[in-house]
């Protein structure tokens, strides 16, 4: 049975696409005979027709590689798109290096390790990237106060 016309009305009066139209195949004969929109909203009230639900994309795939990148994995050389400055760029690496030397050097000057004119010294050799890191920075002060 050809039902086409009656699933168009149902789909503009319902307003959604026609693939979500559902119709009871057990009151096909009824539905045949409904030409009108009226007779279309009366055969919706009975339930005889209805909206499908909608479809949407399953998250479940992504969800699991999310999991994956975040206890890395999927973070190859295949998998990288930008160069490497443009993955962390080098002004945030130069925040990420010299934010904690700075740290350490206050820490150290509040302790009294090194006096001011030193710190003064280390900040301005920390500004000049002398230091590799926080470690570099220890054993430079340990020998500067061994000699």
């Amino acid at each position: 049975m050809k039902l086409d016309m009656q699933k168009k009305l149902a789909a503009k009066v319902l307003k959604v696409g026609v693939s979500r139209i559902w119709i009871d195949p057990s009151n096909l004969e009824e539905v045949s005979k409904a030409i009108t929109r009226y007779d279309i909203k009366g055969l919706i009230d009975k339930g005889i027709i209805k909206v499908k639900p909608k479809k949407g994309v399953s998250r479940g795939r992504a969800r699991k590689l999310e999991e994956q990148r975040r206890k890395g994995r999927r973070r190859g050389h295949g998998s990288r798109k930008g160069a490497k400055k443009a993955r962390t760029p080098k002004k945030r690496n130069w925040i990420n290096k010299v934010r904690p030397l700075r740290g350490l050097l206050k820490f150290l000057k509040e302790q009294g390790t090194i006096t001011s004119k030193e710190y003064r010294e280390l900040y301005n050799k920390i500004k000049g990237n002398f230091f590799r890191s926080k470690a570099h920075l220890k054993s430079y002060v340990e020998k500067m106060k061994g000699a």
